[in-house]
């Protein structure tokens, strides 16, 4: 690569970056739409910004090509994921782009979406304009796991999130598990229930802590009305759960599967037949566009993922403390032999207060 080459890929790269920051202020209100952001450049001069702020808004390049005015005849444009291609709710952006005059598009990532798919890059190619696809992609992929997971393979991106002891506990004996982790590791989690379309549980874990598992705080916003909040998913397989549980609360934005009850249906519930958890997913994915899921249960449910290899990454927050040998343990699963090891890949170690956080991914050994 020559020197100018060089320097031409280094500044594609700084622009993509501050779309993919751009991208970022979406991620709390933009679900089920992925995030994107979208630079406007010409001559070394920043032109125009945007990103997609919720569903059924304007597209991230609308908002820069508008900001950008007349000025995008011959510019560049940085676009974190393939534009749109096709009449929604909004119109296809890569006609806008095409429309706009600019000379260059330069994409982060290619949208699976069978309703794009490669149709924008064809629509800017055929109108003459360049186009340059992978700038930043792995750094952008991270922006919209599960919406680039499920247009790809039909099923969402699952987060298994487990706080436990030094000894691998999770709870007492009786099934008190409040507090193990400090205030900072749990701020950190209302960040994963927030990018996430459904947060799924046990009803094991709802007699024993009431818990709400929706958004409460989150770090740098103020205003939680512009979040969209989880849904709340509880596996209830004898009907169990009380009709004066805390998640009830807000029933309309609460699943379960388990035998029908009309009370649940009277309340605003959404009830499902009990069934595989594949098949679950899948339907979330097809029938109500949910694409990142988050399990916050306990040691039988979250094993029951890992072991049908339905978990795209474990995020494991780890306290300094000893619960003792009669505590609960992280999870269940007997096995006999060293081959039968569940096995992950250490992605990232940081810690909150004097917790730690671990982000893994199922080890290929594993698969």
């Amino acid at each position: 690569m020559s020197e100018l080459q060089s320097s031409a890929l280094h500044a594609d790269q700084a622009w993509m970056k501050q779309a993919i920051a751009l991208a970022l202020q979406g991620q709390y209100s933009t679900k089920p739409n992925p995030n994107v952001g979208c630079v406007i450049v010409k001559d070394g001069l920043l032109l125009g910004t945007g990103y997609h702020p919720k569903a059924g808004q304007p597209h991230a390049e609308v908002f820069a090509m508008r900001e950008a005015g007349e000025q995008t005849q011959g510019a560049t444009a940085y676009v974190t994921l393939e534009p749109c291609a096709h009449y929604g709710r909004t119109p296809p952006c890569a006609k806008g782009l095409v429309e706009a005059g600019v000379a260059r598009v330069v994409i982060a990532c290619p949208d699976p979406n069978p309703l794009v798919a490669g149709k924008g890059v064809q629509i800017l190619k055929e109108a003459g304009i360049e186009v340059d696809v992978g700038i930043c992609q792995a750094e952008a992929h991270q922006l919209n796991a599960g919406f680039l997971k499920a247009m790809a393979t039909g099923m969402p991106y699952v987060r298994l999130k487990v706080a436990s002891s030094l000894d691998g506990r999770t709870a007492m004996a009786s099934g008190e598990s409040k507090w193990i982790t400090g205030s900072d590791a749990r701020l950190d989690v209302q960040h994963f229930r927030a990018i996430s379309g459904v947060v799924i549980t046990g009803i094991e874990t709802i007699l024993a802590d009431d818990p709400q598992l929706n958004v409460r705080q989150l770090q740098g916003v103020t205003d939680l009305t512009t979040v969209v909040q989880p849904k709340r998913l509880v596996f209830d397989r004898q009907g169990r759960l009380p009709l004066t549980a805390q998640i009830l609360q807000q029933p309309d934005t609460v699943m379960v599967m388990g035998p029908y009850r009309q009370a649940l249906a009277d309340l605003g519930v959404l009830q499902f037949a009990v069934q595989p958890l594949d098949q679950l997913l899948k339907q979330l994915v097809q029938s109500h566009q949910i694409y990142d899921v988050m399990v916050e249960a306990g040691a039988t449910l979250s094993t029951a993922f890992l072991q049908e290899k339905l978990v795209d990454e474990m995020i494991s927050y780890v306290a300094p403390t000893l619960l003792g040998q009669s505590a609960r343990a992280m999870f269940n699963a007997e096995f006999s032999q060293m081959a039968e090891q569940l096995r992950f890949k250490l992605m990232d170690v940081t810690q909150f207060g004097d917790d730690v956080r671990l982000t893994l991914i199922p080890s290929q050994e594993s698969l």
